[in-house]
């Protein structure tokens, strides 16, 4: 149906009505909640358009028609162009087309699966229907009170880039919990996070009590993602260990929350000797030190044994009472996970080994043809 039709059609002007009544409710509420409050209605305005769209014939031809009636109505709205009108009915669609639960009960759906509130009333089951009807309408509300609690932009992002239910309300979690702002989000989502996070290979499960090796093996990623650094083929692991300080913050924001940086080659005696930890961090979640060890090669069975050692040493010289056991990080340029695996069975302190990647720079018989940055400077100044 043309724009010229709908502005005569009775029904879409009652419903627009009754849009303007919603929105002017939800513009008194917003001073309190504004994102909240908001979003709860773009939820509501993403089921009405999904729901008349299908019962009427009114088309794409909607969204030009509503969009030019809602921001003359509310010329100091933004929210209303034709294009996020779109996304707020891609963004229904997107949660609430997540999962049929028709043919499944409550108890096997996939544990973030979501189902349109206003079809709730359709999913039946031979036994205790009305148990599950009420497990997901709760199910319902508490995804709508997750992505009802992150900016807007944020939640276009992740609709934008996760093809998924579960990824998406992954990011949405992270983005409640370390406050992210949508750069960050953009770039966490771009590293492939979800698909990295808690799954480096590991012998927590063996080495820790519970809940301690879930929350350990929870701040894992494999393969870690160090693209803030260029190298050269020929790096060593001091030139990563010092490329990684030199970006502490880039360096933080990949391990993730609660690490906090101590030291580089941070000094343990033991006997006569002085041994120097490659990087070492105290993990304010955990309650716990954390030992990083970097490695240039390819992960080796004997690279648990230094690890293990230092991880001892921490624990007798450092571990305060309350702090929980110390844990180790091998970060390996690659590996072999069986072996990985064999390796840390035998390991009695918890440690992890995982890879990393990282952006390698310019050949050095490269470098010497490109002028350097002072040159292109010089030759900028005196083109001026």
């Amino acid at each position: 149906m043309s724009e010229n039709l709908l502005i005569r059609d009775t029904a879409y002007r009652t419903w627009l009505e009754e849009l303007k009544k919603k929105i002017r409710n939800a513009q008194l509420k917003a001073s309190i909640t504004v994102n909240r409050e908001l979003l709860l209605f773009y939820w509501e305005l993403g089921a009405d358009i999904v729901s008349r769209q299908a019962e009427t014939k009114w088309g794409e031809g909607l969204f030009t028609q509503l969009s030019t009636d809602l921001i003359a109505e509310f010329p100091d709205m933004k929210g209303f162009s034709v294009s996020n009108l779109r996304y707020i009915r891609q963004w229904f669609l997107f949660y609430s087309e997540a999962a049929s639960i028709h043919q499944q009960a409550v108890g096997e759906l996939p544990p973030n699966t979501v189902f349109p509130p206003q079809h709730i009333e359709s999913f039946d089951v031979t036994s205790n229907a009305l148990n599950h009807q009420q497990a997901v309408g709760q199910l319902a509300q508490q995804v709508v009170a997750q992505i009802t609690s992150i900016p807007w932009g944020h939640n276009i992002a992740i609709i934008a880039k996760c093809k998924k239910i579960d990824e998406a309300l992954y990011y949405v979690q992270q983005t409640i919990e370390n406050n992210w702002s949508r750069s960050v989000l953009v770039h966490q989502i771009e590293s492939g996070l979800f698909q990295r996070d808690g799954k480096a290979v590991s012998n927590f499960a063996i080495t820790l009590p519970q809940p301690q090796s879930d929350l350990a093996q929870q701040t894992l990623k494999d393969p870690y993602i160090f693209d803030f650094l260029t190298m050269t083929k020929a790096y060593d692991e001091r030139d990563l260990e010092k490329g990684l300080v030199d970006h502490i913050a880039h360096f933080l924001m990949e391990l993730g929350a609660g690490f906090a940086y101590i030291g580089r080659q941070y000094p343990l005696h033991v006997g006569k000797r002085d041994f120097f930890i490659d990087l070492l961090f105290y993990h304010t979640h955990l309650h716990c030190y954390v030992v990083v060890e970097l490695k240039t090669v390819e992960f080796e069975p004997e690279h648990t044994g230094k690890l293990n050692f230092y991880i001892k040493a921490v624990d007798e010289q450092l571990r305060k009472e309350g702090d929980a056991p110390s844990i180790g990080i091998l970060l390996c340029k690659s590996k072999d996970k069986m072996v990985a695996e064999y390796a840390l069975s035998d390991i009695h302190k918890p440690m992890g080994v995982s890879e990393y990647h990282l952006t390698q720079s310019l050949p050095e018989e490269l470098k010497g043809s490109l002028p350097s940055i002072e040159e292109i400077e010089r030759e900028l100044s005196n083109g001026k």
